[in-house]
Order: structure tokens, then sequence, then C-alpha cells
């Protein structure tokens, strides 16, 4: 299959890392997307400072549904002398239609993004949505930012401090709906303390804690005990059980789809996928949600609290699910991250992944392989991390995730 190439004027303005990937003849501008050049002259008509050239853009998140759209954002970087922060920039094609570019913090899947992230209109809001703010400076700090599907910032003034999670105004209702079956569990959670319907904007509370992601990196990760406390308060709230139920067949066939498009023409890495994908198969297509439960647990999800108590801090998939599930998701994120980790010097997933693994085993009495076949489907659906965030080693990533699910398979 052909490779997807950069454009011929590549060296003007360059798209880093340079990567290849299969074309896809459905969307014929895909290749495009990683030619700098192109996507500077095609962004030009729709913003307004359109003469100003970055030295380069820098890939942030690839996502890509074969045949139907794809969406990519950038870094742009300016030059030093120009001393401004790189931009986020985003394009979206589908087939049939143009390009569709976007520039931070304005993006038409998300109405409430732009005035959210400025600090006057996002005082406005948080007085007509919150509560009445004291008329001083409001700072707003983005955290996280997915083009076209989510963001969430940071807004705070002096001590009182919220995060505000922006979304598609039809995700407003099942996020409060998550937040009350979450609120039921043994964790400390934020408070909803407001919310704008049309804007897709849902405030929640700031709780005090650190990072446990970032406590991994220190050795300095919490009881998996603590985590465990939590968890079992949560999955036996099944009273609380109306909200929506995990989609574990529609989450493990994009990931197949993502699979055999990107590698398509890498025998070696796609046959590893198609063993590894037949054990997988008749797991999925039985699956059933048997309870509540968090549906996307890992360490970045959680706060560690001075107390020793554990906090869930992002919870929207909350709803009916399985328990081993969120076992086995959080044992498939440590696992990438011993694997997958640049830096691991003082990370401590490796480890704590057999602590939390023999805890929940020991505590529970569950079958080991059960755990390991869930462990195993989450594994293979994190691993398309290799593709979405695409370096020049995507491939040799990807295959090593793969032979990951393979090996926890065996």
């Amino acid at each position: 299959m052909t490779d997807l190439l950069q454009g011929s004027a590549f060296a003007d303005v360059p798209v880093v890392p340079r990567v290849e990937f299969p074309v896809d003849p459905a969307l014929p501008d895909l290749a495009k997307l990683f030619d700098g050049n192109w996507v500077w002259q095609a962004s030009r008509s729709q913003f307004a400072d359109a003469d100003r050239i970055p030295c380069q853009f820098r890939v942030r998140q690839f996502s890509h549904t074969p045949g139907r759209s794809a969406t990519i954002s950038y870094f742009a970087d300016w030059a030093p002398e120009e001393f401004q922060s790189p931009d986020i920039l985003s394009c979206r094609i589908e087939a049939g239609t143009p390009p569709a570019f976007s520039r931070y913090p304005r993006d038409q899947f998300l109405p409430g993004l732009e005035q959210a992230a400025y600090p006057d209109s996002a005082l406005s809001l948080l007085n007509e949505h919150v509560f009445a703010f004291p008329r001083r400076k409001l700072r707003v700090n983005m955290i996280r930012y997915r083009p076209g599907n989510r963001a969430v910032l940071r807004h705070r003034s002096g001590k009182i401090g919220l995060y505000v999670r922006l979304m598609r105004p039809s995700r407003v209702e099942g996020l409060l709906k998550a937040a009350e079956i979450i609120g039921h569990s043994g964790f400390a959670v934020p408070r909803t303390v407001g919310y704008w319907r049309q804007g897709g904007a849902v405030w929640l509370s700031e709780i005090p804690g650190r990072n446990v992601r970032r406590l991994m990196r220190r050795a300095k990760p919490p009881d998996p005990d603590a985590i465990l406390d939590g968890l079992e308060s949560l999955w036996s709230a099944s009273r609380h059980a109306e909200g929506r139920a995990f989609d574990l067949r529609g989450a493990y066939r994009r990931a197949k789809r993502t699979f055999r498009h990107a590698l398509g023409k890498y025998d070696d890495v796609r046959q590893v996928c198609e063993n590894v994908s037949s054990t997988l198969d008749p797991f999925v297509r039985t699956w059933q949600p048997s309870t509540i439960a968090h549906n996307d647990l890992y360490d970045d999800q959680m706060l560690l609290l001075p107390d020793g108590r554990v906090a869930i801090v992002d919870f929207e998939e909350a709803g009916p699910g399985d328990p081993m599930l969120d076992i086995g998701n959080f044992l498939a994120h440590l696992k990438w991250a011993a694997h997958d980790s640049s830096s691991a010097k003082k990370d401590v997933s490796a480890p704590y992944y057999h602590r939390l693994r023999d805890a929940a085993l020991d505590r529970l009495k569950w079958n080991q392989s059960d755990l390991d076949m869930r462990e195993a489907v989450c594994l293979f659906r994190i691993t398309t991390n290799a593709i979405r965030r695409p370096d020049q080693n995507w491939r040799h990533r990807t295959l090593k995730g793969l032979s990951l699910v393979a090996n926890t398979l065996n």
C-alpha cells in the first residue's frame, strides 16, 4: 500500500515528527495533514494573522476513523524573536467535505470553550452559572484539550479554584449523571457547583491533593487498598446504575479499525494484531455490564489526599460496567507506562502493577485468567496511543504494545 508521504514543498514549514501512514482513498487530503506548507496555506483564509509563518508544526494528537474522518492538532511554534507561546491549531477532514481548521480556543463543537478560556468572559460565565465571584482578576489555565471532543480549564480567583469541563452540549446530562453515580462511592469527589447546558460547560470544585501519576514517577504511589476501598463501595452502588452503560464493543471495534488501516503493509505487526484479536473477539462479543463501575480507571484520574484517601477527578464514563474491567484498565495503563515510558528512572509503574494486581486478586478472589482477559482488551485499546500520538517509532511502539497484549493472554 502506498505510504502517506510528505508534500514536495515540505522544507519551508516542517511538520514534526515526520511519520508514515497508509493512504485512505476516502480521504484524499489525509496526506496533506503532514505537509506543513499545505497546513499553513490552507488555514490562512480562516485566521486574521494569516501572513505570519510558523517555524514548524508539532503534532499533538492524531485521530483517524478510516474511510470517514480524521482530526489532527498541532502546536504552531513561532520564531524565538517573536516571544510568543505556541498556538494550538486543529484540522478536521471528512469524506466529501473541505478541510475545516480551528485555533484554540475557537472550536465549533465546544461552544462554551472560547468564553471560558478568556478571563473577562469566564468571569461573566461564573457569575451567571455558578455564583457571584469577587470582582478581581481571574486566572485561566488550560489543562487538557482534545479538539472537537473535550477540554478542561482551571479558573482561579484568589483562594477560590474551580475546574470547568467543556464538552458537546449533548453530553452535559451524561456528565451530571456520572457525577451523581460517583458521589455514592467511597472516593473523595469534586462537587458540581454549576453548569451551562447550551455552552457544554460544567464547573467542579477543586480538590487539594497530589496527582497519582506524578506520585508514580516520584516512587510515592498510594496504598492499593485505598483504591480498592473506594472501588468496592462504587461497585456495590447498583441502585444508582441508571447511567449510560460502557460500550466495550464500540471501543474495541474502533481500535481494530485503527490498527487494520495503519498496519496495512506491515505484515509482522499486522499478524500479531490478528492473533491477539482472534482471542479477544469472543470475549468482547459476549461481555455484558454486571454492576456500576468507573469504566476508565487509571492513575491520571486520581489524586492522593493528605489523609491518605483517594479522590477521583475524572469520572464521565461512570455507569453500568464491570469491576474487573476497572482493575484491568488500571493494570493495562501501568504496564503500558512501564514499557513505553522514555524516562522510567524513578517510575514505579512496574512494581506497583504487581502490588495492585496481587491486592485485588487476594481481596476479591477473582479468577486470574478472567482478569488477564480484561487487562489484555484494555491494553489493546491503549496501544492505539502509538498511532494517535505518533512519532518516528510508532510502528515499533505498536508492535511492543501488541506483544504485551499477547503476553498477557498467555
